[in-house]
């Protein structure tokens, strides 16, 4: 079983439209709301493939509430941990292009003593039901208030329960994860750059500092590159991986689409970067945040080989 926790989780609007013209009145070709958080969706891609996961999800106000009953309503196990502040909600502007713009609350901060709750409710959820879990995802933003090592702090209690954890996070709270040697990172090229503090421009890069990240305590780096596709490092090797997408739609949630794929192939080796991505690619070309199912997925448009340190990326950083 594979569980998540999102400490702040969302309600994302998506409004598909022509194009972003700022300071005119845009009118909306279609709009979706969907439970949102980088947890929440690795468990919702989980969900709709059939692999059994759990979502550990603290909830607040009527935003959270809703959350809970979109959540509800797509059949999602879930354990849900009430809080004194509000859920909050985000907007994704999407063109026909695949040009994404964001508008994200910072959330609500959580007390100590309901992180400890919170971290409870993993410990639980990781021994009931009839499953055992064998990864906890920790991933997403922090909350307003939350220390950075919170991560940190989490993945040495589940890693001393005997769980795998999984690290998406970003900023100081992903350097601090780092110390605390967690089974996987998946950074995309913008945080890649950020924790390593090196420009990405080709694969020999992306190579270099996911040696980098592991050498300050991941033992796995499944880096995304976006467009450019994604780089796995791990004690077995590395690899390069890509799969095109003809017709983008939306980008939002396809990281932890890819995430999910990985972790149900069994979390490492090629083919399991394989999955990882055609589960990505199987999520940009739907709308919103949906995760793709079964038949949304493609394996064979996926290529997989030896990353070559010369190809430079379409989107390097900076």
């Amino acid at each position: 079983m594979i569980l998540t926790l999102t400490l702040n989780p969302s309600l994302d609007r998506t409004i598909e439209i022509a194009s972003l013209d700022r300071g005119a009145v845009i009118r909306a070709a279609a709009a979706h709301l969907d439970p949102g958080g980088k947890g929440v969706n690795v468990s919702r891609a989980l969900l709709a493939n059939a692999v059994t996961s759990r979502a550990v999800v603290p909830y607040g106000g009527d935003e959270g509430r809703q959350l809970i009953r979109l959540l509800a309503a797509e059949g999602l196990d879930m354990v849900t941990v009430p809080v004194t502040g509000r859920t909050r909600s985000n907007v994704t502007l999407a063109e026909p292009d695949g040009t994404i713009t964001k508008i994200n609350e910072p959330g609500t901060a959580l007390s100590p003593a309901e992180l400890d709750t919170v971290a409870d409710a993993v410990l639980a959820a990781a021994h009931s039901g009839g499953h055992e879990a064998d990864w906890v995802v920790a991933s997403g933003s922090l909350p307003p208030e939350v220390p950075s090592d919170v991560y940190a702090r989490l993945c040495r209690r589940f890693a001393g329960a005997g769980i795998h954890v999984a690290v998406d996070t970003s900023g100081p709270a992903l350097s601090c994860a780092l110390g605390a040697a967690p089974a996987l990172v998946k950074p995309n090229l913008e945080e890649l750059s950020a924790a390593t503090g090196m420009p990405i421009r080709c694969l020999g890069d992306v190579a270099g500092a996911a040696a980098k990240l592991r050498a300050a305590g991941a033992r796995t780096v499944l880096a995304s590159l976006g467009a450019d596709g994604a780089v796995l490092v791990e004690d077995g090797g590395s690899w390069y991986g890509e799969a095109a997408v003809t017709e983008p739609r939306s980008s939002v949630g396809a990281g932890d689409a890819m995430l999910a794929g990985f972790l149900a192939a069994g979390g490492h080796g090629p083919e399991a970067l394989r999955q990882a991505l055609a589960w990505g690619a199987a999520a940009v070309r739907l709308p919103g945040s949906r995760m793709p199912g079964p038949g949304d997925i493609d394996l064979g448009a996926v290529t997989i080989g030896p990353p070559d340190p010369g190809r430079r990326l379409t989107t390097a950083h900076p």
